[in-house]
């Protein structure tokens, strides 16, 4: 490709993928500082410390966000410890059931916490029939806070999990046997020698555990726990054309990220140490037999038993008939309505269907988009590329919650607003709401990273060779992305599409923010709305929750057949 050609698509694909992530992210941070007479202030940014409610929840985000990347850091990284350097009895199945938090989200997992939790919960029944209390206990309006940290715990330490077990497993053997053979124990050795080598690893799996936590809104929404900022935007967006504060809650939870990841990065995100060896250079895996054996694998079984108790009470409140699980260990009464009605229930079979669509054609624009960025990144030489693929990736670092509220501000603003050109085409606050366009491009642009890793890993696996030999026998570039390039990069391509599709499926802060009619709701909107009714609301919503978990392990078991070895690469910033 000419260096022209490429300047143009490269100024072509910034516009395509920076103006629909910058503008409505400056939309909504930036109306945070302008006054009603349009001049610049700080009054409604510095009026989210002054209000002791709003400090209350920014205190509550942040220490949400601290206590769960702890907590996470807890369980990861003795289990990624023992995965990465031994085996034992069990692991590969025990390893892969302690990943099954990653196909559930947190707020749906909230669901049947709150039947396994509540005042009538199975652990109260249990409790009350081993004689271990004489009163059910309200775990959740008294450890409200604390079952919000658990829950988001354990649905994202798998996420630190993965990286540290790939830092672990690339670490240079000989460092921990210098440092042993100068007499450093076990403890000293894993803190000045091993803890230091994995820090990269720790800082990006922990940054993005931080984040997530920080931003989380369905998880609090699910337990009423609103004292947390997340929730105060989201109960703030009806006034977002007659107040400031929405906008300065958003600006003050980017700035407080943004704080955190410069903070995180400075104290773990730096280079690490350089290692002359990895570690399959050096002894293999130590296998563990007798009691140790049964103590690590009785560690990976309580973590993973754990881990599982929120699908465990989503499964039971789906198969539970109506009423029929209350005060008691087990449902007292078994159902499979709740699944029919699942996909066939007006507002859960509708969702469905939107979610489908939505989802749907998000993919078919980042598979288009993600092509031609993946081969501009890789194949081209033109100066900026650097600019495009930071820009590519950016949305797994920008809360979702963010971006959403960005989008209602934008559809409030030039061309969607009043009086816009385009005011019939998307409206979110309207009184004839049209938000399809809005979660469309926010799935879009949420997971373009996906296929466009994917894509890239693809081709930097691919010999060019292929290409420019159909090149020097007169093949158009369009005939050569068709018959060479798309046939190489097909499970790649497929595997990025599938990641994405799933995942714009079961998105959670740009579905409740964004659909305000239930005409329009996708599934994790309607999750929501049913669990929150009375009668059969729980059971329908966790039979959907429940549905969209087994598709979705479908889907990654498909992607990770796709690409194999090569999985991980998906991933990668």
């Amino acid at each position: 490709m000419r260096p022209m050609t490429q300047r143009i698509w490269l100024a072509t694909l910034l516009v395509v993928v920076g103006v629909p992530l910058v503008y409505p992210i400056w939309l909504g941070v930036a109306s945070a500082f302008v006054a009603d007479d349009g001049s610049f202030t700080l009054f409604h940014v510095l009026n989210v410390f002054r209000d002791p409610v709003l400090r209350e929840g920014l205190r509550n985000a942040f220490l949400i966000a601290c206590c769960t990347t702890v907590v996470a850091v807890t369980i990861a990284l003795p289990l990624a410890m023992l995965s990465a350097r031994a085996t034992f009895p069990g692991k590969p199945l025990l390893s892969t059931l302690i990943l099954a938090p990653l196909v559930l989200p947190p707020f749906v997992g909230a669901i049947g916490m709150k039947q396994l939790l509540g005042r009538e919960g199975a652990v109260n029944a249990l409790l009350l029939d081993l004689h271990v209390i004489s009163s059910p206990i309200d775990f959740l309006h008294t450890g409200g806070f604390f079952l919000i940290v658990l829950l988001e715990a354990v649905a994202l330490f798998p996420i630190l999990y993965l990286n540290l077990v790939a830092a672990i497993a690339n670490l240079d053997p000989s460092m921990e046997e210098a440092a042993t053979n100068l007499g450093a124990g076990r403890v000293k050795r894993f803190f000045r020698v091993t803890l230091p080598l994995i820090r990269p690893g720790l800082f990006a799996g922990g940054t993005i555990v931080f984040v997530w936590s920080f931003t989380e809104l369905g998880t609090p929404l699910m337990l009423e726990f609103t004292k947390t900022t997340p929730v105060q935007i989201f109960n703030g967006i009806k006034e977002m054309e007659a107040s400031r504060q929405p906008y300065a809650l958003t600006a003050v939870m980017l700035g407080a990220t943004i704080l955190s990841y410069t903070v995180g990065r400075l104290i773990l995100g730096g280079k690490g140490h350089a290692m002359l060896a990895k570690a399959s250079a050096g002894a293999g895996l130590k296998p563990l037999t007798g009691n140790s054996g049964i103590i690590a694998a009785g560690l990976f079984a309580m973590v993973a038993l754990i881990a599982m108790l929120p699908h465990v009470g989503v499964i039971g409140t789906a198969l539970a008939a109506n009423g029929q699980w209350y005060g008691s260990i087990l449902p007292e009464r078994w159902t499979l309505d709740h699944f029919i009605q699942a996909i066939s229930h007006p507002l859960a079979a509708g969702a469905v269907g939107n979610s489908i669509i939505f989802a749907g054609v998000a993919t078919i624009v980042d598979v288009v988009v993600g092509l031609f960025v993946a081969r501009l990144l890789v194949r081209g030489t033109v100066r900026g590329r650097g600019v495009l693929d930071a820009l590519v990736m950016l949305p797994l670092a920008v809360p979702g919650l963010v971006f959403a509220f960005g989008l209602v501000a934008a559809s409030l603003r030039w061309p969607f607003g009043p009086g816009g050109p385009l005011e019939s085409v998307g409206n979110i606050l309207g009184a004839t709401p049209n938000p399809i366009p809005f979660l469309i491009l926010a799935y879009a642009v949420r997971r373009l990273p996906y296929v466009v890793r994917s894509a890239a890993a693809g081709l930097e696996q691919t010999s060019v060779a292929l290409e420019e030999a159909a090149f020097n026998v007169g093949a158009s570039r369009w005939r050569v992305t068709r018959k060479i390039v798309l046939p190489l990069l097909a499970a790649n391509l497929a595997a990025g599409a599938i990641l994405a599709f799933c995942f714009a499926m079961l998105e959670v802060s740009d579905s409740l923010i964004l659909a305000q009619r239930e005409a329009d709701y996708p599934i994790t909107k309607a999750i929501f709305t049913l669990a929150e009714r009375l009668g059969d609301g729980p059971g329908v919503a966790s039979a959907l929750g429940v549905w969209a978990m087994a598709f979705l392990g479908v889907a990654l078991a498909t992607a990770a057949a796709l690409v194999g070895k090569k999985a991980g690469a998906i991933f990668r910033g």
